[in-house]
């Protein structure tokens, strides 16, 4: 039985296998309709979620499958002081696959080792987001047509960012890949990922504060929100939250098939009026979400599809 805790935990070749059928799935979405009819998949989210958890349970409905569990911790025994250990154990008598989405990190790994079932990281704390990784990389390699030979810029709260950190880790492992990294001195990416992840892989890398000097060097560019639950105090939140905006302006500085990607949700780091520039693809990358969701949960359950 295989879990996913984490990007790597998927080799070069999973990888590559899982995202050809995500295209699969959304080249041919009827033959996949059936395929996990029977099954269950429990959602855990002890932390609010829209996209995560909504994705969640739109591939495992679009298989044919049915969903139950908990969208808030206070609406689980959690509130009663049950430990993430025992839930795991209970669910895995009532359902097939778990998606769990936690506000500590490593507590998803913790279910997994205590799992009957399959367990899939939907988020831990600043740690770790595979699942949104695996969307970012399908929706590169779909409207790119390759994974490599790009320079990328990742923006904003590099230091809290959980799907940055993932996306990181993956990308080091295709070729040619340059990393820009676009933040204020506050939100820089943390050293363990700098030392252990780019400097150790002999990452080509810059860290820029000024979002205007990275644009015109882009194919990519990867926008994050400032997320207010991951700061300590409201002062620094509200100094750091506006610290960069995509607008129709700057994005005359950028070429004209660079590509806009953003996790979701945004505050206001993206401009409503970029949403019509057709170099803006991150409600297209909502709808790989669900793709390749669909194709972990097949892989996972290790459903074939005649």
């Amino acid at each position: 039985m295989k879990h996913l805790m984490n990007p790597l935990d998927l080799s070069v070749e999973e990888l590559n296998r899982l995202l050809d059928l995500a295209n699969d799935i959304e080249a041919n979405p009827s033959r996949y309709s059936h395929s996990c009819e029977g099954k269950k998949l429990a959602t855990l989210f002890y932390e609010p979620s829209t996209r995560t958890r909504l994705s969640f349970e739109a591939a495992m409905l679009n298989l044919g499958g049915s969903v139950l569990g908990f969208s808030s911790a206070d609406s689980s025994s959690a509130a009663k002081g049950e430990s993430v250990s025992d839930t795991i154990r209970i669910i895995s008598c009532y359902a097939d696959i778990c998606a769990m989405r936690h506000p500590k990190e490593g507590a998803p790994l913790v279910a997994s080792m205590k799992s009957s079932i399959p367990v899939i990281n939907a988020g831990d704390g600043g740690h770790q987001h595979p699942t949104q990784t695996l969307t970012d990389l399908l929706t590169i390699r779909s409207l790119k047509g390759r994974l490599g030979d790009f320079t990328i810029g990742l923006c904003g709260d590099l230091k809290f960012g959980r799907t940055v950190h993932s996306l990181i880790q993956a990308l080091v492992r295709y070729p040619n890949i340059h990393f820009v990294l676009i933040s204020p001195e506050e939100l820089r990416l943390p050293d363990n990922i700098r030392d252990e992840v780019l400097i150790k892989n002999n990452q080509d890398f810059r860290e820029v504060v000024r979002l205007e000097d990275a644009l015109p060097d882009l194919d990519l560019l990867y926008m994050t929100r400032v997320q207010k639950e991951r700061f300590f105090n409201e002062e620094d939140y509200i100094r750091m939250k506006d610290f960069y905006i995509l607008d129709k302006e700057k994005m005359k500085l950028a070429k004209e098939d660079m590509l806009v990607l953003h996790p979701l949700p945004r505050v206001n780091e993206i401009s409503t009026e970029v949403d019509d520039d057709p170099r803006a693809v991150y409600f297209k990358q909502a709808q790989y979400g669900v793709y390749v969701r669909m194709a972990l949960i097949l892989t996972l359950l290790e459903v074939e599809v005649c």
